[in-house]
């Protein structure tokens, strides 16, 4: 066991006293990778939170339940205790036809219409507010009111709502492609890193292998900066992020002041968070991973 930990030990502070000789290149290092990576998260962070914002806004999607012109009292009754009870519901208001009839008498822009018809046209109708506004549970629910005993009609418009559930899921689609091609970019630079870091230690490797050194021997330190390299990327990130969110936060609350609001934007969580870092800690490792085979690769060639 102690042998094991000194095969890892050993290579890890190799590796740090050399980033600490080289200090400003690591920080530079850490720095670009940082940047890089905090591009998708913050583009995350405000995809995120313009979800939240959506989900709590005041003009959520209203169910208009439109009930038979001979529905009984006892059917609205039942009808509104279903409301109550059902787990799926917000909150719902109930609208008399005669309610109606006079708020349309009273209208300046319907109340010509309602001068010509001779009796009331309008039923009794409950407006139901959902917890979830998505698409698929609105449309859900529809369904399943429609076929309440005493429901002549259960419309909803949800066109806003599959219009900013659309513009959402291209944006995290967005934010996929973007983690992909600068993971890719991100790769390439930590490799060429690496690469030049085996060059300037060529010498080394090559009696290191003359005197029985495994490929795993040498490969170990070159990992260890690799992964280094992508921690200090990934806290970089974070800390861009962080920065990015508050100064945001500066002109937000200013808005959302105006409104009467209290909304800020919040940070990605914990797991978002841990995401972020372990995958820059894998990008990292990856880069010299490819880097250090290649150039073992040539030189077991010469």
């Amino acid at each position: 066991m102690n042998q094991w930990l000194n095969q890892h030990i050993q290579p890890l502070q190799m590796v740090l006293g050399r980033m600490h000789q080289n200090l400003l290149g690591t920080v530079l290092m850490c720095c670009v990778m940082g940047v890089t990576l905090s591009l998708p998260a913050i583009l995350f962070t405000i995809v995120d939170n313009l979800g939240q914002v959506a989900g709590g806004v005041e003009s959520k999607p209203q169910l208009s339940l439109f009930l038979k012109l001979d529905a009984s009292s006892s059917t609205k009754e039942a009808i509104g205790e279903q409301l109550k009870k059902h787990p799926d519901i917000a909150k719902y208001e109930f609208v008399s036809k005669e309610s109606a009839w006079e708020q349309m008498q009273q209208n300046a822009n319907t109340a010509d219409i309602s001068a010509s018809l001779n009796k009331n046209p309008l039923p009794d109708a409950y407006f139901v507010t959902p917890k979830d506004i998505k698409p698929k549970n609105v449309q859900r629910l529809q369904k399943e009111m429609q076929q309440w005993d005493g429901v002549e009609l259960a419309q909803v418009d949800s066109n806003w709502i599959k219009r900013l559930d659309t513009v959402l899921k291209l944006g995290k689609k967005a934010i996929f492609v973007l983690v992909a091609l600068l993971g890719f970019a991100l790769v390439a630079v930590i490799g060429n890193t690496i690469r030049l870091q085996i060059m300037t230690q060529l010498e080394e490797i090559e009696v290191s292998k003359l005197i029985g050194a495994t490929n795993q021997f040498i490969r170990r330190p070159f990992l260890y900066a690799g992964t280094l390299y992508g921690l200090g990327g990934g806290l970089a990130a974070w800390l861009i992020v962080l920065a990015v969110v508050q100064l945001f936060n500066t002109s937000v609350t200013e808005i959302a002041d105006l409104y009467a609001s209290q909304f800020r934007l919040s940070m990605p969580n914990a797991t978002i968070t841990i995401a972020m870092l372990l995958s820059a800690v894998a990008l990292g490792w990856l880069g010299s991973f490819v880097a250090v085979n290649r150039s073992l690769a040539k030189i077991e060639k010469l």
